[in-house]
């Protein structure tokens, strides 16, 4: 197998895997409910882990696997925006902490995808909660790294030079 093709399967396992954790363990195990820019990254997660796959069982030529890393890499990098943002949030001091809105069912049934995006991304008091801290960083700081790291690599896989 080819070194792209290795690079994309591990990309997605470590998206697929980043959910899964997500999911069983910090909702599931600990009760963590997730707030909606925790869905965000979640599918953000997905949806690169997918293009990620996608490239790894395709094995197109060189052409085709920049092109499945630059559509990877749009997910991955609104992570980092997610993030990004979601940590801006927990740093704000308590009196300028979004007031709690609906949660993220109703918006979604509620409102038009764009207004509901807007409405995910401007957060809410949930989103500034910190529920948990793994080494001193909060659930965002590692989707963040995680984020980061994943888009460093499929850079690589976009702009590599070409040896095969």
């Amino acid at each position: 197998m080819r070194r792209d093709r290795v690079a994309a399967a591990l990309g997605a396992a470590v998206c697929f895997a980043a959910v899964v954790y997500a999911v069983v363990w910090l909702q599931g195990r600990l009760g963590l409910e997730p707030c909606p820019l925790c869905v965000l990254s979640r599918v953000a997660f997905v949806t690169a882990g997918t293009v990620l796959l996608l490239a790894a069982l395709h094995g197109a030529g060189v052409a085709g696997q920049r092109v499945y890393a630059g559509l990877a890499l749009l997910p991955l990098l609104a992570g980092i925006g997610i993030a990004g943002r979601h940590l801006w949030l927990q740093g704000l001091p308590p009196e300028r902490v979004p007031a709690c809105g609906p949660d993220l069912a109703y918006i979604l049934e509620s409102f038009p995808l764009m207004q509901a995006l807007e409405l995910i991304l401007r957060g809410s008091g949930s989103c500034a909660e910190i529920q948990w801290r793994f080494l001193g960083l909060s659930i965002p700081g590692w989707t963040l790294i995680l984020f980061a790291a994943l888009a460093a690599g499929t850079l690589w896989l976009l702009l590599r030079p070409v040896r095969d």
